[in-house]
């Protein structure tokens, strides 16, 4: 596996990914057939996200495919997905630690993320790695409105 930079042309297999990742990891969230996975609006984010000259995006590959991304900036783990096919096989460590480099990189000693309360898999995933839950919470703008939870980890 490698971990490489994301390029413009990545964005339909970051959207794929995150598609992936979300209907399988997210479904006692959004179950499918209730919700159906807002795929345009995620394309315009990934297209913001990979404008951002703040955030640092990246791709992890396997045999030349993508198979994962993940991205931050100074104060936040934004995003790290995994297609499901390659769960429980190390591409999220890897990528979670890349993120955590470059944010080192950039300066930061505390880095933050938002997952979904009911994402007990990701936050299991993160809390054996040392981030903790702090007080705060946000409202997820996509039906049903979830609540977001906060981790933390010293950097």
């Amino acid at each position: 596996m490698t971990i490489r930079g994301a390029r413009g042309d990545d964005l339909e297999r970051l959207v794929t990914i995150q598609r992936e990742a979300s209907v399988a990891g997210f479904a006692n969230v959004f179950p499918p057939e209730q919700y159906p996975y807002p795929t345009d609006d995620v394309r315009e984010l990934w297209r913001e996200i990979l404008a951002d000259p703040n955030v640092d995006v990246y791709v992890a590959e396997s045999n030349a495919e993508p198979v994962g991304t993940v991205t931050v900036d100074t104060e936040f783990l934004r995003q790290l997905y995994v297609l499901p096919a390659h769960w429980g096989g190390g591409v999220g460590s890897r990528l979670l630690e890349r993120g955590l480099d470059r944010m080192r990189e950039r300066g930061a000693t505390r880095a933050k993320l938002w997952t979904l309360e009911g994402n007990e898999r990701g936050r299991r995933f993160y809390e054996r790695r040392g981030w903790t839950l702090t007080d705060e919470t946000r409202v997820v703008p996509y039906p049903p409105n979830p609540l977001d939870v906060q981790y933390a980890k010293d950097l």
